[in-house]
């Protein structure tokens, strides 16, 4: 984490010092509609809403596009966070199988999985978390906007919003921070019912009989071992 924060700090110092800089307007792009940002950071993972969230600190106005819907990013939404959720249920299920007797706990019958149950813990603390970069955006007065984010042209960020309205954003710096996502194989599509993305299996119906993991990665050794 020590540098992760170093290197935003310098890539939110570097943009400040080009702030700095004498800048000549161009007409082309007085066509944006909102107000021009100091910075607008495409994408709203953990690289992208830490550092709109420095950025305003040091004083910028800045905005942060995020195309999910919901901030965090795949870490937060779809990688590490929720993949740990199922994972610590599925380890008490374990420690109620193998260990609870050894500690005097006897259970009457052998105890079972409601995967609706354990999915909806996973998604009760995913939601809590998100709402909490909400919270810290709005804290520190960084605007964020729902949509996808692309180059309409030089500092100009167009924004499709998930609501179908598209808006303009004129930014003096622009951060693409637009993350990761599941790579398929070209003969194994992911139909997310037997062919799964990481995505998929954390919101699998059911426990399966059989699961062949491709990728030894966290969240692929993660989903392993809680199914």
């Amino acid at each position: 984490s020590r540098v992760l924060c170093s290197t935003l700090r310098d890539v939110c110092s570097s943009v400040v010092e080009r702030m700095q800089a004498p800048a000549v307007a161009s007409s082309r792009f007085m066509s944006a509609a909102a107000a021009e940002q100091d910075l607008v950071v495409i994408g709203g993972g953990p690289g992208g809403y830490v550092a709109a969230i420095k950025a305003a600190q040091l004083g910028m106005s800045v905005t942060c596009v995020e195309k999910r819907g919901t901030l965090g990013g795949t870490c937060l939404n779809v990688g590490c966070i929720p993949s740990k959720a199922l994972l610590n249920s599925s380890h008490k299920y374990e420690e109620a199988i193998k260990s609870f007797a050894g500690h005097g706990i006897i259970l009457d019958k052998a105890p079972r999985i409601d995967v609706a149950t354990m999915m909806k813990q996973k998604t009760t603390a995913v939601s809590g978390l998100t709402k909490g970069i909400e919270q810290l955006f709005k804290k520190n007065k960084v605007t964020y906007v729902k949509g996808a984010g692309r180059f309409e042209s030089p500092g100009v960020v167009a924004v499709d919003g998930l609501d179908g309205q598209k808006q303009l954003i004129k930014a003096k710096s622009v951060l693409i921070a637009t993350g990761s996502d599941a790579v398929e194989i070209p003969f194994m599509k992911f139909d997310e019912k037997v062919i799964v993305s990481s995505t998929g299996a954390l919101s699998l119906p059911a426990i399966p009989k059989t699961m062949v993991v491709i990728g030894g990665g966290y969240i692929g050794l993660e989903m392993g071992s809680v199914w």
